[in-house]
């Protein structure tokens, strides 16, 4: 049976908290990276989580950020780190290993406004998983980077990008990184099997995003290619956007054999 994985910034884990149960119980994804807790732990709910079945790996922060990886609990999994930067001030990373194949759930920074210094730490962020990735696919080692990248890679992946041309998400500096992990060998998972066409996983609140379509794709799956190789399939699953009061984001799901 092919491994489901999936990723989802649900923007306050209390606020969502019964949006990401349900989804819990109906997809039953053997991991879930989820993004931008906005709780230090206080809030999560690590109990009804277990209660489902699954176990979790925290890294919280109050106010911003903050990220979670939820494990079923019958998977042997081994916890890698949960910092990206050495002892990172910010709760953006976690990564374990499955089965020999290392699984890094990011919640990059936004990096807005541009330019700042709020888009030089995103830069620098980025600088360090960039290495890290180029380390992993020198030593052949089987990984994925899954979450919420803050990074529009092309114009393909913004309802207009004429309005996103100054942002922090689509500006070319941002999206070199995004470039120089597929230079390196990594697969964006979602073109694997998508090449064109209107596909987003964000919708701002405003100006009725949502209902007009006006959406942009900013959370992705990346795959080393020793992954890409097990890649079954890659999917969005726009319903929760959907959903009474739900998250600004939407999960996006892999199968891998």
């Amino acid at each position: 049976m092919p491994m489901k994985i999936a990723s989802w910034n649900v923007n306050s884990v209390k606020a969502r908290k019964d949006h990401l149960l349900k989804w819990l119980k109906e997809n039953s994804p053997d991991i879930l990276f989820i993004q931008e807790l906005k709780t230090d732990g206080e809030h999560y709910p690590e109990e009804d989580v277990k209660a489902l079945g699954y176990v979790s790996e925290i890294r919280g922060q109050k106010g911003y950020a903050g990220v979670a990886t939820i494990i079923k609990g019958d998977i042997d999994y081994t916890l890698i780190s949960k910092d990206l930067l050495g002892k990172d001030e910010q709760a953006r990373y976690i990564e374990i290993e499955v089965g020999g194949t290392r699984m890094i759930n990011i919640y990059a920074p936004n990096g807005n406004p541009y330019p700042s210094e709020k888009f030089d730490f995103k830069c620098n962020w980025y600088k360090a998983l960039v290495e890290k990735a180029k380390a992993y696919i020198k030593d052949e080692k089987p990984f994925l980077i899954g979450g919420d990248f803050n990074i529009i890679p092309e114009d393909k992946d913004c309802y207009d990008p004429n309005a996103w041309r100054d942002d922090a998400l689509f500006v070319l500096e941002a999206k070199s990184f995004y470039r120089q992990l597929v230079n390196n060998g990594m697969s964006d998972a979602f073109r694997v099997f998508n090449g064109a066409g209107e596909h987003y996983t964000f919708w701002d609140y405003q100006a009725g995003a949502w209902q007009r379509g006006n959406g942009i794709r900013i959370d992705h799956f990346m795959l080393s290619p020793a992954a890409t190789d097990r890649l079954k399939s890659c999917s969005i699953d726009k319903e929760p956007r959907g959903w009474e009061k739900p998250s600004d984001h939407t999960p996006i799901c892999i199968e891998l054999a």
